[in-house]
């Protein structure tokens, strides 16, 4: 099983685990992020796009 097979075969978790990362930057950055917050999430939702658009064809042009 190759790296691309197991991000495909766990992108629920790895898409939960983002969120999670994101929370805790948040959280941990507070004030220090001022009004960029929302940078975060938008680099979180950006991660996610790119775990979910994998498709079979990717992972099989990754494999050869």
């Amino acid at each position: 099983m190759g790296f691309l097979d197991k991000i495909k075969g766990n992108s629920d978790k790895i898409t939960d685990g983002l969120d999670k990362a994101g929370d805790m930057a948040k959280d941990k950055l507070g004030d220090k992020l001022g009004g960029h917050a929302d940078k975060v999430d938008m680099a979180v939702d950006k991660a996610k796009d790119a775990v979910d658009g994998l498709d079979d064809d990717a992972v099989e042009e990754a494999a050869e």
